[in-house]
């Protein structure tokens, strides 16, 4: 997991090679004006998700984590929290995994919480089972989906 400002981005292209594709498009999209939804960056296997919703609260947010892909989100504007555990000690997943969706919730609660603010992002490895919207009030957030194997 990482956690730091978009400003640093560079920082951290040497860590994945999706990593400088996905800051870019942060960085040179007025994401105020993007519609919430999908937007594709590198035709269907590196792509944004806006989303424009209002937080859960730490008590409904849940933890789930991706094997496929990585999450790089950025708060837009409003301020996230973002509950953390490492996957290999969370107990139960709720419902299994959805290779699909690329999804597994947990019924554990997180060890940590993040406070990811407007102009901060986190990097969710699948190794991070992460709880996003734990915050409340309207948060405006894009979620760059990194795939794990760019091959």
């Amino acid at each position: 997991m990482i956690l730091d400002q978009l400003q640093n981005w560079e920082r951290y292209v040497a860590v994945h090679p999706g990593f400088k594709k996905a800051f870019q498009f942060l960085n040179q999209h007025d994401l105020d004006d993007l519609a919430a939804g999908r937007h594709p960056i590198d035709s269907e296997k590196l792509y944004a998700l806006v989303m424009q919703e209002n937080g859960k609260g730490r008590d409904i947010a849940k933890l789930e984590s991706h094997r496929q892909f990585i999450d790089v989100q950025f708060t837009v504007t409003g301020t996230d929290n973002i509950g953390w555990k490492p996957t290999v000690e969370c107990s139960g997943e709720a419902d299994g995994y959805n290779s699909e969706k690329d999804i597994a919730f947990f019924t554990d609660r997180p060890d940590t919480w993040l406070i990811v603010p407007q102009g901060i992002f986190a990097i969710f490895y699948p190794e991070d089972a992460h709880a996003p919207l734990g915050g409340t009030g309207p948060i405006h957030k894009v979620v760059v989906k990194v795939p794990v194997d760019m091959t």
